[in-house]
């Protein structure tokens, strides 16, 4: 039995045919968007926090950085080992994230930690969107999806809390 072959511009093979890729893709590429978008608003919103907690926001903003960056790789990866070529380029990001830019300005502590809760919650929701039939096309994506879900759902939690 031997592997499907990816398009001729593709020295990567892949176990999945040609449709469940797409499916793959057309779920993985803008969750790399989002989460790309997500550290670059994260770290513009690290820096430029201001107020009492201080310290605390922008110690936890380089927290969820770090958790971004690695699952965008992973996302990124999972693509590549399909047979997909990501992308993660600054105009792709650009050009495909919905959200608004991160103000430029300084921000008091309650306004960024509102901002980032409001990012992960639409993140988190898009995310669950994307589970539904991927599964169907790759098992083994849809446990990827799940596993960054959960964390963006944690961290949810953990940023909403702060605005009680």
């Amino acid at each position: 039995m031997s592997a499907t072959r990816t398009p001729a511009t593709s020295a990567i093979r892949s176990t999945l045919d040609a449709e469940a890729q797409q499916a793959v893709q057309q779920r993985l590429q803008p969750l790399l968007v989002d989460l790309i978008d997500l550290t670059l608003t994260s770290k513009q919103l690290h820096w430029n926090v201001v107020g009492p907690r201080f310290k605390d926001v922008h110690e936890h903003l380089d927290e969820i950085i770090d958790e971004y960056r690695m699952w965008s790789d992973s996302v990124a990866e999972r693509l590549t080992s399909i047979g997909v070529a990501p992308d993660g380029r600054v105009q792709r990001v650009a050009g495909d994230s919905l959200a608004d830019p991160a103000p430029e300005s300084f921000l008091g502590q309650d306004e960024v930690v509102a901002a980032i809760t409001d990012r992960i919650e639409a993140v988190a929701r898009a995310t669950r969107e994307r589970l539904d039939g991927l599964g169907d096309a790759d098992l083994v994506s849809e446990d990827l999806v799940i596993g960054i879900l959960d964390g963006l759902e944690m961290q949810l939690w953990m940023w909403s809390a702060q605005q009680a």
